[in-house]
């Protein structure tokens, strides 16, 4: 089941879901929108690496926005900070910004029960579009989940301060052990 917005409301009153910054205004029937943070991640390599770490630049967009062109993958960031206990978080795009061509996750839009941080956005650009810091660009819905339950507890996301670049790496560490 999918939480409605009243009910968001009343868990976030209750403890169980946390959105920092809060606005009343950002609140729909069955989600919240989440803004996007003045940041953006690209990476610098030619070719990705899914064993090591990849090098990256960090841009800002400008109060006067910037230009997304296609065939380039941006990491961005909500502006909000989210956690929640006992329910699913899931992200999906706005159709307001995907009908202008903005595709604002690629694949990674459900969390995980217990997941606390930031939320880092897979975003890639049909056309050229022109983007400003702060624009609400995705939204958050919550799922009830049934049985017994763990908590999100990897230590590669959990928690996490700006945008995160894929740490897909340390899954080939890891197994190795």
């Amino acid at each position: 089941m999918i939480l409605s917005g009243l009910k968001i409301r009343d868990e976030i009153r209750k403890g169980n879901i946390q959105i920092e910054p809060y606005n009343e205004k950002q609140l729909n029937p069955n989600s919240y929108n989440l803004r996007l943070h003045n940041e953006l991640l690209v990476y610098t390599e030619p070719v990705l690496d899914v064993k090591k770490p990849n090098g990256y630049k960090i841009i800002s967009i400008p109060e006067d926005g910037l230009v997304l062109e296609p065939g380039v993958l941006y990491l961005g960031r909500t502006l909000e900070y989210t956690a929640t206990q006992g329910f699913v978080p899931m992200l999906e795009g706005r159709s307001s910004i995907g009908r202008l061509g903005l595709c604002v996750h690629v694949t990674a839009g459900f969390g995980d029960v217990g997941f606390a941080g930031y939320w880092t956005l897979e975003i890639h650009a049909v056309q050229p579009v022109k983007v400003y810091p702060g624009i609400e660009v995705c939204q958050i819905y919550y799922h009830t989940i049934e049985g017994d339950f763990e908590s999100y507890c990897s230590g590669k996301y959990q928690n996490n301060q700006g945008i995160q670049p894929s740490l897909a790496w340390k899954d080939f560490i890891e197994s190795a052990q």
